[in-house]
């Protein structure tokens, strides 16, 4: 009897760990597609009827990594302030919600920090391996409300 209830422990210890989350997984248990990292190739910003397009696979390098609860981002230029641009370093990072399509960032840490304690609300799509992020960004602090659309190549 003794065997028995050992090989009994040792049996619900063993299913316990297996179903433990990995790493890469959501606290509920699946790894959602928007998990990783990506790498940001283009970035429009539509404001008062002007639009700006910028090609990130040229001068400057953004990532945003995301967990399964956090978000960050990482810009610095390519050039280490050498060329007539100056040099650049930015960076951010808080938590993220996800619904469906509807993915919404709360900004936490930001070297613009009049960013900070802002949220913003996002419809994101991902097809194969690229995500497309869009929504407005709106920070009072900054005088900014502008569309945002982003796209992504996640990185292997």
């Amino acid at each position: 009897m003794k065997a028995f209830f050992s090989l009994l422990a040792l049996s619900l210890i063993t299913l316990n760990a297996c179903n433990r989350p990995t790493e890469g997984e959501a606290k509920g248990g699946a790894t959602t597609p928007l998990q990783g990292t990506w790498k940001l190739l283009s970035g429009t910003l539509i404001e008062k009827g002007d639009t700006t397009v910028t090609d990130y696979t040229k001068n400057v390098s953004f990532i945003k990594i995301i967990n399964d609860s956090h978000f960050a981002f990482l810009q610095h230029d390519l050039n280490n302030g050498k060329d007539s641009t100056k040099a650049s370093f930015s960076s951010g990072g808080g938590t993220y919600t996800l619904k469906d399509s509807a993915y919404t960032e709360k900004l936490e840490y930001c070297t613009a920090r009049e960013w900070e304690g802002n949220e913003f609300h996002f419809t994101v799509s991902i097809q194969n391996d690229t995500l497309v992020q869009r929504g407005v960004e709106k920070v009072e602090a900054a005088g900014v409300e502008r569309l945002n659309i982003e796209k992504y190549v996640r990185v292997k």
